[in-house]
């Protein structure tokens, strides 16, 4: 089977991508997903509050996905459903298996990698205690829950503060459990302001910060956790422990990119996000090969997964149409400086530039009152103030073409956060 573009993933990054590489004029695209349905993650996020800045409204996770699927399938785009991709060559072909077709490949002119991301399990925390029922990640709870009608537990605690463990605090009070606490490592919580206060304050639920869970009781099914304060090189603080009994432990302690078909076929991985490294068209160090959404970094927000899946596909779509100059332009790269994790993209090439260039990107801490700066060499092009910047949103800045083209001699952006 040959096509034009092959987008590796339903959910939300690739739906938007294919809707984007067809309207740009490559009808011939296919999109491989390994579930039954198309929509990813969203289908299990049944809580309202997405689609605000794509459709100026607010709608439940099913609601968004339904919207772009209708999409997909009023342009006939080929999707080929509980299909697991096994493998991709850095020439572009792509092994793939389904019960319906067995073993096949797929010879791509161009990929979009749109894998989204997975929950960090319990074996990568070093948490100690016995391993009895009643521990899941946050994510298989909301599915639970929310597709199978089940609930995990009825006396929650809640290790880590992403959004998706801030969301489910909410959605266990709701259907009558009990969450006795939200314990944080760090000492802010790493999701959305705005989740705080509508998950946690308004159920009176309390959150933890510098605090994680030491020691889990119970062998055939949970029957406390013990939690501690930590210092600031993260060790639980003697004297601190607080036992807490409960019959269930979620854990939302963060997501990981899911490259492994990306290292499998040798794109360059960032050690900050373990997403791909990408230029300024998200095209990866792979020629013809793009990344967006959440298996590039993971965003806060679907709509921003959304609008940078359609920069991908659009890319895609001009990469097969002949549209893109070569690789061997004049590059410069993105670098971070004070506060400033990672930056997406890591590089722009000058002759590949558009008019305007977002460049996204997390801070390390809470910053007050802090001003983001963006340098070109030694000359700071943009100096932005703003109340704070927090490791939970993502953060962005817009620069101009004609200012990076300015300095000819500049070899790198710099983006770091500076504060009085």
């Amino acid at each position: 089977m040959k096509t034009k573009i092959a987008i590796i993933g339903g959910g939300p990054a690739g739906l938007a991508a294919a809707i984007e590489a067809y309207d740009k004029g490559v009808k011939d695209v296919v999109i491989l997903e390994r579930d039954s349905l198309l929509g990813g993650i969203l289908n299990q996020c049944i809580h309202n509050g997405f689609g605000l800045h794509t459709f100026k409204e607010e709608l439940t996770g099913p609601e968004y996905a339904q919207r772009f699927i209708d999409k997909v399938k009023e342009r006939n785009i080929e999707c080929l459903l509980e299909t697991i991709v096994i493998d991709i060559s850095a020439d572009k072909v792509i092994t793939a298996m389904s019960k319906e077709r067995g073993i096949f490949t797929i010879e791509a002119e161009a990929i979009v990698l749109a894998m989204g991301c997975r929950e960090r399990p319990r074996g990568a925390l070093n948490t100690p205690g016995y391993r009895p029922a009643g521990i899941y990640s946050a994510g298989t709870a909301q599915r639970y829950v929310n597709i199978e009608g089940k609930m995990p537990g009825h006396k929650v605690v809640i290790l880590g503060s992403g959004d998706i463990g801030l969301i489910m605090a909410r959605r266990m009070t709701l259907e009558g459990a009990k969450v006795e606490a939200v314990a944080e490592l760090m000492p802010y919580s790493g999701g959305l302001k705005r989740n705080i206060v509508q998950c946690l304050d308004d159920f009176g639920i309390p959150l933890k910060l510098s605090t994680t869970v030491i020691d889990i009781d119970g062998k055939d099914r949970v029957t406390s956790v013990t939690l501690a304060k930590v210092d600031e090189k993260m060790q639980p603080i003697p004297g601190t422990e607080e036992k807490i009994e409960c019959d269930t432990l979620l854990l939302s302690c963060g997501l990981l990119p899911e490259n492994e078909l990306s290292s499998q076929m040798g794109v360059d991985l960032s050690p900050v996000t373990g997403g791909a490294k990408v230029d300024e068209s998200l095209e990866t160090s792979i020629d013809g090969v793009f990344a967006c959404g959440n298996v590039l970094h993971v965003h806060d927000l679907v709509d921003y997964v959304s609008k940078e899946a359609s920069e991908a596909g659009r890319h895609a779509a001009e990469y097969v149409l002949g549209e893109k100059t070569n690789r061997g332009s004049e590059v410069v790269n993105i670098s971070t400086g004070n506060g400033v994790r990672y930056t997406v993209p890591v590089c722009v090439r000058k002759d590949r530039l558009e008019d305007l260039l977002t460049i996204r990107f997390r801070v390390g801490n809470v910053y007050k009152n802090p001003e983001i700066c963006v340098y070109l060499g030694d000359k700071c092009i943009q100096r932005r103030k703003k109340q704070i910047c927090a490791p939970g949103e993502m953060e962005q800045v817009i620069l101009k073409k004609a200012d990076i083209l300015a300095d000819d001699g500049a070899k790198e952006i710099k983006i770091a956060i500076e504060t009085n």
